[in-house]
């Protein structure tokens, strides 16, 4: 065996122990695209040896789904398979967990009318909403990781042939998600206990509203009462742990969703719906995008922000320090996965109901009554840099440091 495949076999093990941490019995649901068929090869072995009773393999062309956009009618992106929609709301229900191989091309979908993209994209989360709130709320295992395709890697790396660019690719992943470490499962474990710790700091804290301050940025951010922190990995309700996400370097919790004022920047591309949005702001009153300004995107922007009256919201505000793996790199992945755990991010869109105390069992109009957005969209942008300042108001009105020129200050 190959030190390559020794690396790759390790990720799996990583993916199923530590990102959807399989248990005897149950279903693993992997989606992934096809150039990841040699990866979820090995996680099939690995999860089979966890003693899982299934794998079911959903594998995504990206050249048919460009195809599509290019070809089909418009009423095609109107229409979602219930079938599809309802049988993985099934295994979610029955204890399924789900692993996502996140590798998009950021440039896919280049040149298609964005009104094409928003239509799917609203009847897809539609469909989907009842399967997506089980991940939301944390009521089923669910993990993201990525490996890389020709399409993505070349866009990191313009200067190389593609199978050089996808070389240095694996290398840079391998190292962020800490599979050179000779026991990378252990090092997981301890990462996840320093985010943690973090989470538990803030929590006890329960400040009333953050200040974020930075060239380009100006912004409060009010926190419901309740709110919880959350770093690392997560636990299911069956008391399983987990990591939704591999990297991951944040702490994050919920914003009040009528409570944010001010203006934000940008700092890294998003890649949205396989068009990038880049050097964008947002201009926020009561909560709401009251203005918003894109060099790179607008009119996908546009689309995003008219997803729904919560996707002018904020659902996620999220803690990352600027001196972390990926940041160090000195990369912008195109890949949100892994640009949101290089930079303090915020999301558009639905809250997660774990970062309230007792918000998962809570009905949605409690949950509203709360503070928490409700959305079809969840999407995260980058606005961290080495020059951001956040501070943190006490419930008595004392300003106390959480961030200074980008890490933390506690």
């Amino acid at each position: 065996m190959t030190n390559f495949e020794q690396l790759l076999e390790k990720y799996a093990e990583l993916a199923v122990r530590i990102g959807v941490n399989a248990q005897p019995g149950q279903t693993i649901v992997v989606q992934a695209p096809l150039a990841a068929a040699e990866f979820v090869r090995k996680v099939a072995v690995k999860a089979y040896e966890a003693g899982a009773k299934n794998v079911h393999v959903e594998y995504n062309d990206e050249k048919i789904t460009r195809t599509k956009y290019e070809m089909a009618p418009d009423e095609a992106f109107l229409e979602y398979p219930m079938w599809r929609a309802q049988g993985f709301t099934e295994m979610a229900e029955n204890g399924a967990a789900f692993l996502s191989v996140y590798s998009p091309n950021p440039e896919l979908l280049k040149g298609i009318d964005p009104e094409r993209i928003a239509n799917f994209n609203k009847t897809a989360g539609t469909a989907l909403a009842k399967y997506r709130g089980y991940m939301m709320a944390d009521k089923a295992r669910w993990s993201l990781v990525s490996v890389p395709t020709a399409e993505w890697a070349t866009k990191i790396f313009p200067g190389l042939e593609a199978d050089e660019a996808i070389e240095k690719l694996w290398d840079a992943i391998f190292q962020i998600v800490r599979i050179d470490k000779e026991d990378p499962i252990a090092a997981w474990k301890e990462h996840n206990e320093i985010l943690q710790a973090k989470a538990v700091h803030l929590t006890e804290k329960q400040y009333t509203k953050l200040i974020y301050s930075a060239p380009g940025t100006n912004l409060e951010v009010e926190l419901p009462a309740g709110h919880l922190w959350k770093g690392g990995g997560s636990i299911d309700q069956s008391g399983v742990a987990f990591n939704p996400n591999l990297p991951t370097e944040e702490v994050y919790t919920m914003p009040h969703k009528d409570g944010v004022n001010g203006t934000v920047s940008s700092t890294k591309p998003l890649n949205y719906g396989g068009n990038l949005i880049d050097n964008f702001t947002l201009t926020f009153k009561d909560g709401v995008v009251v203005e918003f300004t894109a060099e790179k995107g607008y009119e996908t922007l546009e689309k995003l922000l008219g997803m729904d009256e919560g996707a002018r919201r904020l659902g996620e505000v999220a803690l990352v320090p600027h001196r972390s793996p990926i940041s160090d790199s000195g990369l912008i992945f195109y890949n949100t996965l892994f640009d949101e755990n290089a930079s303090n991010h915020l999301a558009l869109g639905e809250a997660y109901p774990v970062n309230l105390e007792g918000g998962t069992e809570l009905s949605p109009e409690d949950l509203a009554a709360r503070g928490a957005n409700k959305s079809l969209v969840h999407e995260d942008f980058m606005i961290g840099s080495a020059e951001m300042n956040i501070d943190g108001v006490t419930k008595d009105g004392q300003i106390e440091p959480i961030f200074r020129n980008g890490n933390w200050a506690f």
